[in-house]
């Protein structure tokens, strides 16, 4: 059983945001758990960052399979005893999504499966673990998209981006955040939504702003925080974000 170096699980770990997220917390000398429901893809990620000298591990996890959820669950408590940290990193983005009037219900309740209720069932069957840390963080991937203020503002740059199931799937992951961080509010367990911004990964298609590598950081940022950590926030890189 592990007992000095901090645990922690990153789902949806085997590239883009996920793969960076995991090489950043490895490199601040944490015992990173990758996640990912692709064995080929999560083994090969692993090698990758186990080649820089980095202690990364891979675990089978598709948060959509309760067998799967409830296997990782065992194995990290067979193994460590605690979780330290859980980065529920895994989400997609359906192009068959869109305007509420035209969106594909199969791509809305794909996306919903997996962005909040795969997250919610990973978060649920690993809280038991993150109690056993002394300070254990979730971090809950989110985006603008998910804020009710920004899709509501005509002003904002965003307001046109309509894409009914994914948006909706982002608010709903805000809301877990917002009720657990209350949840636990008399523990030491810290829960947060960090917006990593537009990224150039595979769910954008290629585009955006910022690298998967810079997209890291506040996520990184919040997983890593100490003792005087803030719970219960949606933020980005620019500071706090509206619900």
């Amino acid at each position: 059983m592990t007992t000095s170096r901090k645990i922690a699980l990153v789902t949806g770990a085997n590239k883009g945001i996920g793969l960076e997220i995991a090489r950043q917390l490895a490199q601040a000398d944490v015992h990173v758990i990758l996640g990912t429901r692709n064995p080929e893809r999560g083994t090969a990620a692993v090698q990758a960052l186990t080649s820089e000298g980095l202690d990364v591990s891979y675990l089978p996890l598709d948060t959509t399979d309760e067998a799967d959820i409830a296997a990782a669950t065992a194995a990290i408590s067979d193994k460590h005893g605690r979780l330290d940290i859980l980065v529920n990193n895994a989400g997609i983005a359906d192009w068959h999504d869109g305007p509420p009037s035209t969106a594909s219900l199969a791509a809305v309740r794909a996306e919903l499966e997996t962005n909040f209720v795969g997250t919610l069932a990973v978060t649920q069957a690993m809280l038991p673990l993150l109690e056993n840390s002394d300070a254990a963080r979730i971090v809950n991937l989110s985006s603008a998209l998910g804020s009710l203020s920004v899709n509501g503002d005509p002003s904002s740059p965003f307001y046109a981006a309509r894409a009914i199931g994914y948006n909706t799937s982002k608010a709903a992951l805000n809301m877990l955040t917002i009720q657990l961080a209350a949840e636990l509010s008399d523990t030491a367990i810290a829960v947060n939504s960090v917006s990593p911004g537009f990224v150039k990964t595979d769910l954008t298609g290629g585009n955006g702003a910022l690298t998967p590598a810079e997209a890291a950081s506040v996520p990184v940022k919040y997983a890593l925080l100490g003792d005087d950590a803030v719970t219960g926030r949606f933020v980005s890189a620019q500071g706090e974000l509206p619900w």
